[in-house]
């Protein structure tokens, strides 16, 4: 009975300490170095998780995220082409804007001058 005690003992204090562990946090940058080795393919799965102290099913989930969002990593520069070519659209409306509000008080002024503005 007492081995069976020990054996419970043991094993609470272990799911205690399981339970109690906080989950590991990797950078981005390490994030990157175990996916660049996983698209090698030069090792296994299993030889990156040794490697990397990593479990498989990890890598696998990165690896997928990162050929994922492939396609936005091309189209990053159309999307900001877009945006300043807005950003100066927008600019030259406002100016365009302003001038004509110029050009209409210039006709204005000159008309109560009575120069004649060719219009």
């Amino acid at each position: 009975m007492e081995l069976f005690s020990g054996i419970v003992s043991l094993l609470e204090r272990e799911e205690l300490e399981t339970m109690t562990q906080k989950r590991r946090r990797f950078s981005a940058e390490f994030k990157a170095r175990v996916v660049r080795a996983a698209l090698r393919e030069d090792k296994t799965l299993a030889q990156l998780a040794s490697e990397f102290d990593v479990h498989p099913n990890q890598i696998t989930e990165w690896k997928r995220q990162v050929l994922d969002s492939l396609p936005d990593v091309f189209s990053r520069k159309k999307k900001l082409a877009e945006q300043d070519n807005q950003q100066l659209i927008d600019r030259l409306y406002q100016q365009i804007g302003e001038l004509q509000v110029d050009v209409n008080w210039m006709k204005k002024k000159s008309r109560e001058l009575g120069v004649d503005c060719g219009e």
